[in-house]
């Protein structure tokens, strides 16, 4: 009879990952679908970057730990590096056409170019003629 394969259980998070996007209190269904998927995230350690408009200010819940300004080219630099320093495994980018700063978004290209971890993108919305 075969043996049955051995459940390995641990206190510690085997994976950490940092999502991307916009986050409530911002009001944004993006940032909806950010919050939702990172409290589905129950076996992760994860955290995330939150994309502010230039209008507001938001006080970010403790699992917000960077926030790009959306019209800082600065901002996206400094959070590939904090991203690069931080220990985690895996972004996850949530993209939609007018969260993020720059011609066209570009703005996220110059974060993604800079990273040395494996990126996973949710595109919300895929338009038929770019």
């Amino acid at each position: 009879m075969p043996k049955k394969a051995q459940t390995i259980h641990s206190d510690e998070p085997t994976l950490k990952a940092c999502l991307i996007g916009t986050y409530p209190p911002r009001l944004c269904g993006i940032g909806t679908f950010t919050y939702d998927l990172r409290h589905s995230l129950n076996d992760i350690d994860s955290h995330v970057i939150a994309i502010s408009d230039m209008h507001s200010k938001h006080k970010y819940p403790n699992e917000v730990v960077f926030e790009i300004r959306q019209h800082d080219p600065d901002d996206y630099h400094l959070a590939a590096e904090y991203l690069n320093s931080s220990g985690i495994d895996l972004v996850c980018l949530q993209h939609e056409f007018g969260i993020f700063g720059g011609p066209d978004g570009s703005y996220i290209n110059g974060l993604l170019a800079n990273l040395t971890v494996p990126v996973v993108t949710t595109l919300h919305t895929v338009l038929r003629e770019p």
